[in-house]
Parts: C-alpha cells; sequence; structure tokens
C-alpha cells in the first residue's frame, strides 16, 4: 500500500517496479548492479482513483505519463536499490497527492469601482497636463 491521504491508498498491485542499470559515475558498481528504479503507475486503469483526479494527475504528470495512461517514474539519485525506491515511490506519492488537492476555484470577473476608475482618469488628465507644459509654445 502506498499512502497519499488518510483517504486515498494505492494498492501494491497497482504499481510495477522494474531495475535498470543506472547512469553516470559509479565506477565498476554502475557496470555490475542494476540500482536505478522504474516505478510504473497506470492511472488510466487504477480503481483507486476517481476520474477528477485522474485526469489532473496525467495533466500534471506531463511527459513522464504515456498516451495509455501509464506514469513512469524513474529514480536515480541514490547509489543503492532500495534508496531509489524509496524516492520513486515518494516522488508518486507527491505527484498524486498534488493531483488529489482540490483544485483553485475559477477565476470571477469583477469590475473596477467607480471611485479607482475616475483616480485613474484624473492620474492620466494630470500627465497630460504635465507633458503640455513642456512642449514648444505655438507660433515661436
Amino acid at each position: 500500500m502506498l499512502a497519499i491521504t488518510p483517504s486515498l491508498t494505492i494498492p501494491e498491485a497497482e504499481l510495477e517496479e522494474s531495475f535498470v542499470r543506472a547512469a553516470g559515475p559509479g565506477g565498476q558498481n554502475v557496470n555490475k548492479v542494476a540500482t536505478a528504479v522504474m516505478l510504473r503507475f497506470d492511472a488510466a486503469a487504477s480503481t483507486a482513483l476517481d476520474d477528477a483526479v485522474r485526469e489532473r494527475l496525467l495533466r500534471l504528470a506531463g511527459r513522464r505519463a504515456n498516451s495509455a495512461g501509464v506514469v513512469v517514474i524513474i529514480a536515480n539519485r541514490h547509489r543503492t536499490q532500495a534508496a531509489n525506491r524509496e524516492d520513486a515511490r515518494q516522488r508518486l506519492a507527491e505527484l498524486i497527492g498534488r493531483a488529489a488537492e482540490a483544485p483553485p476555484p475559477p477565476r470571477r470577473a469583477t469590475r473596477p469601482t467607480k471611485s479607482s476608475v475616475r483616480r485613474r482618469l484624473e492620474t492620466k488628465a494630470r500627465a497630460a497636463r504635465q507633458k503640455a507644459l513642456r512642449r514648444t509654445p505655438e507660433g515661436e
């Protein structure tokens, strides 16, 4: 079980892990041991997510999600398989947690107050008068 919120958990059966060789520095260890973790979560087929959370998750995942609705997280920050496994699970939980948050309410269009419109127009008129005084008088 991957706990996201107190009311939302992802069953282990919906998570698929595979271990691959990590790229980058690491000496001989990097050529011998598969420490990087590729965590797959099929969001499209998940029974734990409702439609709204699933839609937000796939939008938030961006290029980490493929066209079939599978979210793939690759973790290779650490030198050990266990640490990378925990990192991948934590990053998936954080992503699903952000998707599970309530979306912000839609913005309501507002109109400026009469006094703010009046102040803006007075400021513009004052600036125009100031600039008019800088001009050379006509006839000279």
